[in-house]
């Protein structure tokens, strides 16, 4: 629930309020909340993904959208190379270590 209203006070998610109060959200809410925590954990923060929201709900963009996505998927291309690495290096690590103990696959 935390969450939630984090991301109604970054104007991010909309509710609206039952007669006792209590909030209620549109059927997509729980995509658009997956897609703000997907795009959390990529590195974008609150007032990036609002500017991507537009382009998300209505499938267009102008230039300068397109350009911040482009650089946004050129970090993460970047990321992810660092990690397919890393992710390498360890496997070397753990190779070697269950040849040293006699495991094998």
């Amino acid at each position: 629930m935390r969450a939630l209203r984090y991301y109604e006070e970054q104007g991010l998610l909309s509710s609206t309020r039952t007669p006792g109060g209590q909030r209620q959200y549109s059927e997509d809410a729980v995509d658009r909340v997956l897609f703000f925590q997907q795009m959390y954990s990529a590195g974008l923060n609150s007032s990036r993904i609002a500017d991507v929201l537009p382009c998300m709900d209505t499938g267009t963009t102008d230039e300068r959208q397109r350009a911040m996505l482009a650089e946004d998927r050129k970090r993460l291309d970047a990321r992810i190379a660092d990690l397919t690495r890393a992710r390498d290096l360890l496997d070397g690590v753990i190779s070697t270590a269950n040849e040293r103990a006699g495991i094998t696959d």
